[in-house]
């Protein structure tokens, strides 16, 4: 009884313990589900960070300027407060000393409308400029006529004395002749003394007839001269009255548009005032909600230009703003599907397994930038998937998001092998391997 009692406790002994027995089962069990997971498909994905923007650039929040410099006398509104396109926002007044005077408006146009009646004034005097050169021009016409006959006449009376003038000379030699004539009959003692003195009394009367017939034809033909003189006279008064009228009026031209300039431009600094008037009211560009003002307090100067506050659109489209490796851009194009997580949102995440994750939601890559960013990655716009659940209305802009954009589907081994090989995932569909689940199953449809 001893001696089997020692073989039995050698058998003992030698036999695995069941504990241990349990630990190897447990271990191959373990090895085996391993196995299996290798098995298991993959999402293959590009991870990438990022931040809520709104979609449409006009949906961005927006900086509010002040168009002029001025003086903040009041604010309408506070921080946080919704409004409408339209609202007062603050009102400001005036701190250029050109523009203090209340009744500027009024002034610049009562000034208009007086250089209007000063150009309407100076248009008649045109007007009666020209009527008094059309005068001149026609007084001229009919003085040049009278004087070109008053020297036609003047001519014809110089040609009649001319001719009076040699019969006077004619006849004058006529009785000289016969005075001497008759003195050589007297010398020889055939004429008598009176007829002598007679005819000597003739010859007297001869040539003072000459003598006053060539006075009155050098009379008569300075006459003309005076008359020709005279044309010349008139026509070059009546070309220098009609050339100071017509200087005149071209000098009153120019004042009109010097005056026409002149109103233009106080008809533009007219409008200026006022559309400078309605600055002093900043109001709301679009219906949205005040974020932040970024001067305070009243009576406090602003410049030209500088923002007062800041406004989010309301009812803003949202986007996720995703930076992705310049490695991971040839695999982006509009249409890729996204998976979405945003910060403070619960979310159980299993980015192989986008089935299983809950609180995700589905995006479409909407554009992708042509340049990298000054991170040195390149920014993807992801818009909401119309054919997923929608996303919460309870976000915000620019709060944290972190997605990944779903591409292949393989084996999970072949995606830890393409992770420590360091490989990029592949393009959906473009090489047709056979550890490629999604490839698989097309080539089954096909057949």
């Amino acid at each position: 009884m001893h001696d089997s009692d020692n073989s039995f406790h050698s058998l003992k002994l030698v036999s695995t313990p069941k504990k241990y027995t349990i630990i190897r089962n447990y271990l191959i069990g373990i090895v085996c589900c391993l196995f299996l997971v290798l098995l298991l498909p993959w999402q293959q994905n590009v991870q990438g960070n990022g931040k809520l923007i709104p979609y449409q650039p006009q949906d961005r929040p927006q900086t509010v300027p002040s168009v002029i410099g001025g003086r903040i006398e009041k604010w309408m509104v506070q921080e946080g407060q919704f409004v409408n396109k339209g609202d007062t926002l603050a009102v400001i007044s005036e701190i250029k000393e050109k523009y203090f005077d209340p009744q500027i408006l009024a002034r610049t146009t009562a000034q208009i409308a007086n250089k209007e009646d000063a150009v309407k004034a100076k248009m008649d005097k045109i007007r009666a400029g020209e009527s008094q050169v059309f005068a001149l021009k026609k007084g001229l016409k009919f003085k040049l006529e009278q004087t070109r006959n008053k020297v036609k006449q003047m001519r014809f009376k110089v040609d009649a004395e001319r001719a009076a003038f040699e019969a006077a000379k004619i006849n004058q030699k006529l009785i000289q002749d016969q005075y001497k004539r008759l003195e050589s009959l007297y010398n020889k003692g055939l004429a008598s003394l009176t007829e002598l003195q007679n005819r000597n009394g003739k010859t007297q009367e001869a040539n003072a007839k000459l003598i006053e017939v060539e006075n009155k034809f050098n009379s008569t033909q300075n006459e003309l001269i005076n008359a020709e003189i005279e044309l010349n006279s008139v026509e070059a008064d009546y070309l220098d009255k009609i050339s100071k009228a017509e200087s005149t009026v071209n000098e009153t031209a120019g004042d009109i548009f010097e005056s026409q300039a002149e109103i233009s431009k106080m008809k533009i600094e007219l409008s200026n005032l006022q559309m400078r008037a309605g600055f002093y009211v900043i109001r709301a560009p679009q219906d949205g909600f005040i974020v932040k003002a970024m001067r305070s307090g009243i009576g406090e100067n602003i410049k030209e230009g500088e923002p007062l506050l800041t406004i989010m659109p309301a009812n803003a489209q949202m986007a996720v703003e995703m930076f992705i490796r310049p490695m991971d851009l040839p695999l982006m194009h509009a249409g890729v599907k996204v998976r979405v997580q945003f910060d403070g949102w619960p979310a159980l995440v299993f980015s192989g397994w986008p089935n299983i994750g809950v609180g995700t939601f589905g995006g479409v890559v909407s554009a992708v930038d042509k340049v990298n960013s000054a991170n040195g990655l390149f920014r993807v716009l992801v818009i909401p998937d119309s054919t997923d659940m929608p996303w919460p209305e309870a976000l915000r802009s620019g709060s944290g998001v972190y997605s990944w954009a779903m591409l292949n589907r393989v084996m999970v081994w072949y995606e830890l092998w393409r992770q420590f090989n360091g490989f990029p995932p592949e393009y959906n569909g473009s090489l047709k391997d056979p550890l490629l689940i999604n490839s698989s199953e097309n080539s089954n449809t096909k057949k």
